[in-house]
């Protein structure tokens, strides 16, 4: 069965005019973070009291407190045409007609004109004046004195945002400040009467958890649906590299429903819908929402300070497999490897070393690489830090001043060529790094190990993922740069899985090789 899924992160709806916007995955997860203590703006602070669901097989209490919280969003902004597509004489509308065969049929509806036989006998490509796009979604009253919380993807690139409240109230929103990183936006209206929702706290949700997701799916108006808390702390792994920490929800969320409630049986915000995953972009029981905790410190930060700043440790680092927790002598396959230490870094000054396996930040065990990312997110720049690690069987615990992290750093790539064979019992051609064999694959100044020129497709590392071009720079977290260095340490691995590290396209990272009789 040849099945394609695809993310969709617009649960916004659109008409026949919109040109998509920009999308994005994230979410830390701030849940040590209290915006009440920290904010003065009027927040909701005690529970809405209400009797929910008294003896009654109903959810409607539930719906009657927070469904005035939730809000329609309307957007309109200036988009400008592809310069592909033509003026039709005597057919005005065509413009929107393009769009809707490119839409179905592929961009070379957009390309009538540039070669023979064009049947509407245009005269060439013009640039066509930016015309209006418009957008649809849901947001959320937070605070008594107009705060929404929103999708960014909702209100990116909007010239005008207009809200439009359950009472048929409609008030045009200020853009207080967006947060790509996390798919989050803030925006203000001066009205009065709101009824803004209680937040709750999404670290205390519990997979199995019943949620209710309110917003406007496809313009119908605001709607209702129920599921339950599907999973927790996923990452989708769409967009820029954005801090994803999602709740994932059956509940059926739609497009439309972008920036809108995911409330619990309390009546309580626990999440703002963000993303589905979809093989139509229609609902197939697969959601995520962006936790209640993070969205409290990214509003509190675009309030008082406009943008958003994380910190960052400056490392490099894996999950810890099974394979690699035997081979480390670990009990359990938790934590996470460190594969680099950047030069300079907040890490480096700590003492962090390559090999180490962060078992705790703060106090709190880190379970994978994504954890670990959100709880160092979430403490600030500047901050100290405690990190516990396990170097070479031991426990060390280490003090570290967090930076700021730096969303524009980029890897090195590197490109090898095959060269001499020597085949190794891993399975690989491999040769010593020589200068001249490092200046051919481009591989990183400092380099040192043994160059893969070539990969059994049979093989024990093939079937690892090595790659030809890697660099093996360590086996079993000894170094090795001869070819008898490598047969050697694998030789020493015996029925236990091979722990390397390599170095691919200018980046460190550990991989681990089945035994033989593996």
């Amino acid at each position: 069965m040849n099945s394609r899924y695809h993310l969709s992160q617009r649960a916004s709806g659109t008409g026949l005019a919109l040109l998509a916007a920009a999308a994005l995955v994230t979410g830390a997860a701030w849940h040590t973070v209290d915006a009440q203590t920290t904010s003065k703006a009027a927040t909701v602070t005690t529970p809405i009291p209400h009797a929910i669901a008294g003896g009654r097989d109903s959810y409607a209490d539930v719906v009657g407190a927070a469904a005035p919280a939730v809000v329609t969003i309307r957007t309109q902004g200036k988009a400008r045409v592809s310069p592909t597509q033509f003026d039709m004489p005597d057919m005005p509308d065509m413009q929107g007609q393009d769009d809707l065969l490119r839409r179905f049929f592929g961009d070379q509806f957009g390309q009538r004109g540039q070669g023979q036989g064009n049947p509407f006998g245009q005269r060439g490509p013009r640039q066509f004046a930016p015309r209006q796009q418009r957008g649809l979604g849901s947001g959320v009253i937070v605070t008594t004195d107009g705060y929404i919380l929103t999708n960014n993807h909702v209100v990116d690139g909007a010239d005008d945002i207009k809200v439009e409240m359950t009472d048929d109230r409609s008030f045009t929103a200020k853009l207080v400040g967006t947060d790509k990183a996390s798919d989050l936006a803030l925006l203000k209206v001066n009205a009065p009467d709101l009824h803004p929702i209680a937040l709750g706290n999404s670290e205390t949700v519990k997979v199995g958890d019943v949620v209710l997701a309110v917003g406007n799916p496809l313009g119908v108006g605001q709607t209702v649906t129920m599921g339950i808390i599907s999973a927790k702390g996923r990452s989708t792994s769409v967009g820029d590299g954005g801090y994803e920490d999602f709740l994932q929800t059956d509940a059926p969320i739609n497009h439309g429903n972008s920036g809108g409630a995911l409330v619990n049986t309390k009546g309580e915000l626990v999440g703002i819908n963000s993303q589905i995953l979809s093989e139509s972009g229609g609902n197939i029981g697969i959601g995520f929402a962006i936790p209640v905790n993070m969205a409290k410190n990214v509003m509190e930060q675009l309030r008082t300070r406009g943008k958003v700043t994380r910190a960052q440790l400056g490392v490099t680092v894996q999950g810890v497999t099974s394979e690699m927790a035997e081979s480390l002598g670990l009990k359990q396959a938790k934590g996470a490897i460190v594969s680099s230490v950047a030069p300079g870094s907040a890490a480096e000054r700590a003492g962090v070393k390559r090999g180490d396996v962060i078992q705790s930040f703060n106090g709190v065990p880190v379970h994978d690489t994504n954890t670990l990312r959100n709880r160092v997110s979430e403490a600030g720049p500047g901050t100290t830090s405690e990190l516990v690690v396990l170097r070479d069987g031991s426990e060390k615990r280490l003090s570290v001043k967090l930076d700021e992290a730096n969303p524009e750093k980029s890897a090195r790539k590197s490109d090898a060529e095959p060269g001499i064979e020597d085949k190794a019992a891993l399975g690989v051609a491999v040769a010593p790094l020589t200068p001249e064999l490092a200046a051919r694959a481009k591989a990183p100044k400092d380099a040192r190990g043994l160059l893969v020129e070539d990969v059994n497709p049979d093989g024990r590392a093939a079937a690892a993922g090595i790659q030809p071009g890697d660099i093996i720079q360590e086996v079993n977290r000894q170094a090795v740069t001869s070819v008898d260095d490598l047969r050697s340490a694998v030789k020493k691995s015996g029925d236990k899985p091979t722990l390397l590290l390599i170095n691919r396209q200018g980046n460190d990272l550990f991989v681990t090789v089945r035994p033989n009789n593996g």
